[in-house]
């Protein structure tokens, strides 16, 4: 039965109480014991990403001449991501409210754009197993065809793609990372295969784009995945993950501006006059947009270099810790993402039994393993964790000799 407003009032220090204690029972993301859905970056930053948003919680970007700030935030903000990810001379981008609205985006322009070039037929996307199901669900919405390639040591595999590709592919993609593994596919050879084959080459970057160019100026041995590959055309990169902005606020960027403009929804012809917006959103929350800019001049670059130091030192403890446990760590990942993986212990059981422990973290089925998604408050509990998983780890083998013996006995 559907709840009913009620009759009357309720003052807010009452309300209040009742929201923090509805919580009780949310996973303690500020205890450390979450991997995926928060990015905790410190008390600092957080206060913030609240304060920011607060001072323009009401404002709405939809009207940039009623609110030239919010215009001229959204612009500095899509202006450091070009920066960052080597956006060329004349290239262009626009804030979305996540991984999947900026995904949605680069397909719907994509598939606008092939049409333009006269393209006929159902068109078809071409990715790797590993992509996001952000480009499925678009794909749904746009009667997009979905073409997935097996793997080639869990990352694209490119003459895979090459061959599935044909006339009406208006995309290709490749993932920095991609989120079951955490690893960043060979993007350079995607983009020769794209500018061989006159394809539309779109990067999701969504957990990586405002990472990766961190961890390279770190020290790491990142190889080009953005713009400075000739062959991309689009990016996506989330500002809530790894750029540790508030929710939601993503990023979509084009190689220029004569194909961002078939992103853009521009009709007049209805009795309210033309309306312009650059994305799927019409109304866009001024908080996402004012706290974005506030994160990112509140760190800069000296700041981002140090929460992602902290990032990889806490995916480089756990990791040495985990295959000291045994697990196989799959590929060779860079950046905060993490899965592991073994054959002898079911690796959902361990799953379950950190569960009963607090922590609140991701699975992969393809092989069945943890998967972790890092932020830099987990350097200071990666000992915990790792002393946990080893409790699990016994748990589960106590659990499974137990069976095996019921099973011999009964």
């Amino acid at each position: 039965m559907a709840a009913a407003l009620p009759e009357h009032g309720t003052d807010w220090e009452t309300l209040k109480a009742r929201m923090i204690a509805s919580g009780d029972h949310d996973v303690k993301w500020r205890e450390g014991k979450t991997a995926v859905y928060v990015f905790n970056a410190g008390p600092e930053v957080l206060a913030v990403q609240k304060e920011a948003y607060a001072l323009f919680m009401s404002e709405n970007g939809l009207g940039p001449m009623a609110f030239p700030s919010l215009k001229k935030m959204e612009e500095e903000v899509v202006g450091f991501g070009l920066s960052l990810l080597h956006g060329p001379e004349g290239s262009v981008g626009n804030m979305t409210s996540g991984g999947t609205d900026s995904i949605s985006m680069a397909m719907k322009t994509a598939r606008d754009y092939a049409r333009s070039k006269g393209l006929v037929g159902t068109p078809n996307i071409v990715l790797p197993r590993s992509a996001h199901l952000a480009f499925d669900k678009a794909a749904k919405m746009m009667e997009i065809e979905v073409r997935r390639v097996p793997l080639k040591s869990f990352l694209a595999d490119v003459e895979a793609i090459g061959a599935a590709a044909d006339a009406n592919t208006i995309m290709i993609a490749g993932s920095a990372p991609c989120f079951p593994y955490g690893l960043i596919d060979p993007i350079e050879d995607l983009g020769r295969l794209a500018e061989a084959r006159g394809l539309w080459l779109h990067v999701d970057a969504c957990v990586g784009g405002y990472a990766a160019p961190f961890v390279r100026m770190n020290g790491a041995d990142i190889a080009p995945f953005d713009f400075a590959v000739p062959g991309v055309s689009s990016i996506s990169a989330d500002l809530h993950k790894y750029g540790f902005c508030a929710k939601g606020a993503s990023t979509v960027f084009f190689r220029s501006e004569a194909l961002r403009a078939h992103m853009i929804f521009d009709v007049s012809d209805w009795p309210g006059g033309r309306m312009v917006t650059p994305t799927l959103a019409g109304t866009r929350p001024g908080g996402a947009i004012s706290a974005a800019w506030a994160v990112m001049n509140f760190l800069g670059v000296e700041g981002y270099r140090v929460k992602h130091r902290q990032v990889t030192d806490a995916r480089e403890k756990i990791e040495a810790g985990v295959r000291a446990l045994g697990f196989t760590v799959i590929g060779q990942p860079q950046l905060g993402l993490l899965a592991f993986t073994r054959e002898d212990v079911d690796c959902m059981a361990v799953w379950g039994k950190l569960f009963e422990r607090g922590w609140f973290t991701s699975l992969t089925t393809e092989p069945k393993g943890l998967h972790l998604m890092l932020s830099p408050f987990h350097l200071e509990v990666a000992d915990t964790y790792l002393a946990d998983i080893e409790w699990a780890l016994g748990e589960v083998r106590k659990g499974a000799a137990g069976e095996k013996r019921e099973a011999r006995y009964s």
